[in-house]
């Protein structure tokens, strides 16, 4: 027969290290202590609903204590005579949260913006690898309509405090979209960034690798090996953009392994681009292994394509800067290697074609470009890609590059002699 528990009662009750126990209450309807093998005691309620056995967990002992156990249980019996099943209620409400999280947070409405907005841009994953780095982190959680222009200025600052000022400028252009597009779905009333300029100045980088420092890389990219030796190597030889190059599969290389044809879905200003490879660039490109089922150039798993780009530009600038000191006098200052990033590796060869004479249309073509003299109404009527002179100028470009690191005279003259600066 039932007895009514008590709390020195239920303190005594041992487990069976063999079985559950449930031990009722005879105080309360349905109401009983379960007792795990492990020992851990919790509360529950069993009752009948539509003529249906059903069960519902009320809390964990001793944290839910033996009267507040009864009163809960209280509660719970109402809402059944009611015709309420209190079971389904809870199993509901937590499909509901699981399901439809706050859909207000920061983070989530940044999902939804990347998912219905950003992702027609080619650079979605950096996009949302910048909020994921920089807000996801510090905002997640809060309503997006919590966010004021102090928090946005806090954010901003510390990025520039941190030493990394363009990425500020980047960040506040994401955000200023972001805020807006939810202002636009009225997700919020106002945007926090209106009337936050840009927090850094910019102004266009000029810096051109002198001939010395184009030998450094060299030896350098040829100490780091796969896969950011070659790729750093490919981005010097073609001029072109670092993810272009980065995320390059092998299908855009035609058979005969003499071009690469960048579609428009991965170039900057969306047109299709034709690159002939140099005989240097064949070479890197003839070398390079294939990981998993080999679809990219650049991979370290397969099937993405490589990352960590801070990281190996870190280490090129030290095995150059080994270098450079090793190569020095004894009794010489220490070398110090000027900063550059690895999209100075472009106006290098762009500024090295120039040097070379080949003509400003033609180096605007290898970079495609849609400036100068192959922009406006000229673009429209002028279709011809230069196929032949982008091919005569990277081809020379790579001749000079091979004959600097390997020492071959040369009848070219020096990048820096021509004060070409900037293409």
């Amino acid at each position: 027969m039932a007895k009514a528990l008590t709390t020195k009662g239920i303190e005594a009750l041992k487990a069976d290290p063999e079985k559950r126990l449930e031990i009722s209450d005879a105080s309360c309807r349905g109401l009983y202590i379960v007792i795990q093998p492990s020992g851990s005691k919790s509360w529950a309620l069993r009752y009948r609903v539509a003529n249906k056995p059903a069960k519902l967990t009320l809390g964990r002992w001793p944290s839910m204590g033996l009267g507040d156990a009864r009163a809960a249980a209280g509660v719970v019996l109402e809402s059944i005579d009611r015709g309420n099943d209190p079971a389904a209620m809870k199993r509901a409400e937590k499909a509901k949260s699981v399901e439809a999280p706050d859909r207000d947070s920061v983070g989530e409405v940044i999902r939804l913006f990347m998912k219905r907005h950003a992702s027609r841009n080619r650079r979605a994953d950096d996009v949302m690898a910048m909020f994921t780095r920089e807000i996801i982190g510090p905002w997640g959680d809060r309503p997006i309509q919590s966010i004021t222009k102090r928090d946005v200025l806090a954010i901003l600052d510390g990025i520039v405090d941190r030493g990394s000022p363009v990425t500020a400028n980047r960040l506040r252009a994401h955000m200023n979209t972001l805020f807006n597009w939810a202002k636009g779905r009225d997700i919020i009333k106002d945007n926090p960034l209106d009337g936050i300029r840009p927090p850094a100045p910019e102004k266009a980088r000029d810096r051109v690798l002198t001939d010395e420092e184009v030998k450094l890389v060299w030896g350098a990219t040829g100490e780091m090996g796969y896969p950011f030796g070659p790729m750093i190597r490919l981005l010097l030889l073609t001029g072109a953009r670092l993810r272009e190059v980065a995320e390059m599969p092998r299908a855009e290389i035609n058979l005969t392994g003499d071009v690469w044809t960048l579609p428009a879905s991965r170039s900057k200003n969306g047109d299709e681009h034709v690159v002939p490879l140099s005989p240097e660039a064949q070479a890197i490109i003839s070398e390079i292994p294939k990981i998993g089922r080999g679809k990219l150039l650049f991979t370290t798993t397969g099937e993405t394509p490589v990352s960590g780009f801070t990281r190996a530009k870190t280490k090129l600038v030290s095995l150059m800067t080994e270098a450079a000191n090793r190569n020095a006098a004894e009794g010489d200052e220490p070398v110090v290697i000027p900063q550059f990033t690895l999209h100075d590796l472009r106006r290098t060869a762009a500024t090295g074609m120039a040097a070379l004479r080949f003509a400003p249309h033609v180096v605007e073509a290898v970079l495609n470009h849609k400036s100068g003299t192959r922009r406006g109404i000229a673009s429209v009527y002028n279709r011809h890609d230069h196929l032949d002179e982008k091919r005569e100028a990277l081809t020379g470009w790579g001749r000079y590059v091979f004959e600097l690191v390997n020492g071959t005279p040369t009848n070219v003259i020096s990048l820096i002699a021509a004060g070409c600066r900037d293409v």
